[in-house]
Formats: C-alpha cells, structure tokens, sequence
C-alpha cells in the first residue's frame, strides 16, 4: 500500500513550470498597464464632476435669491474651509467638495453675476467651471 501511494507521487506533477509562471506574469502585467491609467483618468473625471456640482449649487443658490431679493441688499458668498461648507449672508447654501476652491467676481445685480470654481486635482477643472446669469453652467472662469 505504501509502495503503491509512493509510486504515484513520483508520476505525479506537483507545481507550475518557468513557462507557464512567465505567462501568467506577462498577462498580469498587461491588464496593469491598461488599467492603471485608465483608473487615473476616471479619477480627474471625478474632481470634475465635484466642481460641476459645487458651482451649480452655489449659482442656483445665487438665482433663487435674486428671485427673492428686495433689491437692496448684496447676497456676501463665501467659502468656509474649515466646515467644508458654502455660505450666503452667513447661512449654509451647501457643502464644498475636496480640493474645490469658490472664486466670486460680482454678485450685485440681478442680471449680471457670476461665480466659478477650479479645482487643481481635475482635468477641465483646472481652467475652472462657472454659473453666471447669462449662460449657467459653463467652461471657464468669469470674465
């Protein structure tokens, strides 16, 4: 019986060959190279969407007050870093995505506003994001 077991572990294959380890490395380190900068990509992506987001909430904010404005008084945006949050005439308006950095040009008048964001870790972000008045939600930064 024991010559019997011993016999088999002899005729048997116990393990992988060079060749077929270097395949499966190979075939390893293509899926890397084709993933890797496809998840880098689709992370910049995502701090645009952030700034997208932040800008459109700051510039409907900003719309919806002039909708209810007395025409005297000037609507104060800021961006508190240390909540994370958007204000307006000191209340909350939103929460500020990471890395999202709030620029305001001119919020007087009613017809003519606009605020825009960048973000530095983006693709399109970098060059900025801006709701206006005029257009809502474009490309670019305030001119």
């Amino acid at each position: 019986m024991i010559a019997r077991v011993r016999k088999s572990m002899e005729e048997k294959d116990q393990g992988f060959t060079l060749i077929e380890l270097l395949v499966v490395m190979i075939i390893i380190g293509i899926l890397a190279a084709i993933a890797i900068p496809v998840f880098l990509n689709q992370r910049k992506k995502a701090e645009d969407s952030a700034a997208k987001a932040d800008v459109s909430t700051v510039g409907k904010e900003i719309a919806t007050y002039f909708v209810d404005w007395d025409g005297k008084t000037a609507a104060p945006i800021a961006q508190d870093t240390t909540n994370n949050k958007y204000t307006m005439s000191g209340e909350s308006i939103g929460n500020s995505s990471k890395n999202v950095v709030l620029h305001v040009t001119k919020v007087d008048d009613d017809q003519d506003w606009c605020v825009y964001v960048t973000n530095d870790k983006g693709d399109k972000a970098k060059t900025g994001f801006q709701y206006s008045a005029e257009g809502g939600l474009e490309e670019g930064t305030c001119a």
